[in-house]
């Protein structure tokens, strides 16, 4: 263990040693300035400026926390006159459904069903010279003569067209629509700006030409009765009804769609645009979402199609018959 000394101070000693050094002087503290504080920034202290924030345009990207929103504005490329077009949309829907569907309805149920095919196929034979012409000027001659040889067959063994007794088993030469508008569009010509007019409805500049080309070929070509204003109404009544009764049903689901016009036009655009590409022998294929080759029905998680889907597949992907 380490060894322990205590040593012992007496009394008389310890206070004549405190004598001697005498008391201790207290220390003072310090004195502190007083403390003033403003709520304006002090003059001069300025930050440098090196270290000022930056603004938005000198920030990083990823600290700029900008929304950047990109888009057009404006009439579509197709359809420079879609005011005018829409506007034009909404009076014909309008009337067609004040006047000319209650009429197309009249129609279809008044007449017999083959007394109302039979109109139908009037109609259809009085557009074979037509289509085998325009069949010719796109070099397809098989076709060009299928149409001359339903001409022949339904206006003499089919009572002037109003029985098809080239499309029945046997025969079966089917009835292929073809035209002017075609035919243009055949040879490169652009279907130009989208048209929404009264009476023709969906169109544009090439097709509505070439609809009027096809519409006057038989007045030149033949003359009488065709030139006469009775065979001129007549053809238009008949032939508008039928058309009508057959987009009867896609009317109906257009005008439930959000953008009723809008969804006529692409429809339509998209249809004519793949006929054409259909004659030239070319695919068309929707990059952005590729569709299946005919409507495949639906699946317990796969809600059924409406009947706009079914056209827009079946106008994509099944090749044209005209």
């Amino acid at each position: 263990m380490p060894n322990l000394a205590l040593i012992t101070i007496s009394h008389p000693m310890l206070s004549a040693a405190l004598v001697v050094s005498g008391p201790a002087e207290p220390q003072k503290a310090p004195a502190l300035a007083p403390l003033t504080w403003s709520l304006q920034a002090a003059q001069g202290n300025a930050p440098p400026e090196g270290n000022l924030p930056l603004d938005e345009e000198q920030m990083p990207p990823d600290e700029a926390n900008e929304i950047v929103v990109e888009g057009a504005y404006g009439p579509p490329e197709g359809d420079p006159a879609e005011k005018l077009n829409a506007e034009s949309y909404r009076i014909t829907q309008a009337v067609d459904e004040a006047l000319i569907e209650p009429v197309a309805y009249a129609y279809r149920d008044g007449l017999p069903e083959p007394l109302r095919d039979g109109l139908g196929n009037v109609v259809r034979n009085l557009g074979e010279p037509s289509n085998a012409l325009n069949f010719l000027l796109q070099g397809k001659v098989g076709k060009a003569f299928g149409a001359l040889g339903r001409l022949a067959i339904n206006s003499t063994l089919g009572l002037g067209g109003l029985i098809d007794i080239a499309g029945k088993p046997g025969i079966g030469i089917p009835y292929r629509r073809n035209g002017f508008a075609n035919t243009m569009g055949f040879y490169g010509v652009e279907s130009g700006p989208y048209l929404y007019l009264p009476v023709t409805g969906a169109t544009s500049l090439r097709d509505i030409i070439g609809s009027t080309l096809d519409q006057a070929l038989l007045p030149f070509a033949v003359g009488k009765p065709f030139n006469q204003p009775e065979y001129a109404v007549t053809y238009f009544v008949v032939n508008g009804l039928d058309q009508r009764l057959e987009v009867d049903a896609e009317l109906a689901e257009i005008r439930a769609s959000d953008d009723p016009y809008a969804e006529r036009r692409d429809t339509y655009l998209a249809k004519r645009e793949r006929e054409i590409a259909a004659l030239k022998g070319e695919a068309i294929e929707d990059e952005a979402q590729p569709e299946p080759a005919a409507p495949q029905a639906s699946t317990p998680d796969q809600p059924p199609l409406s009947l706009i889907e079914q056209v827009q597949l079946t106008a994509r992907s099944s090749p044209a018959t005209r």
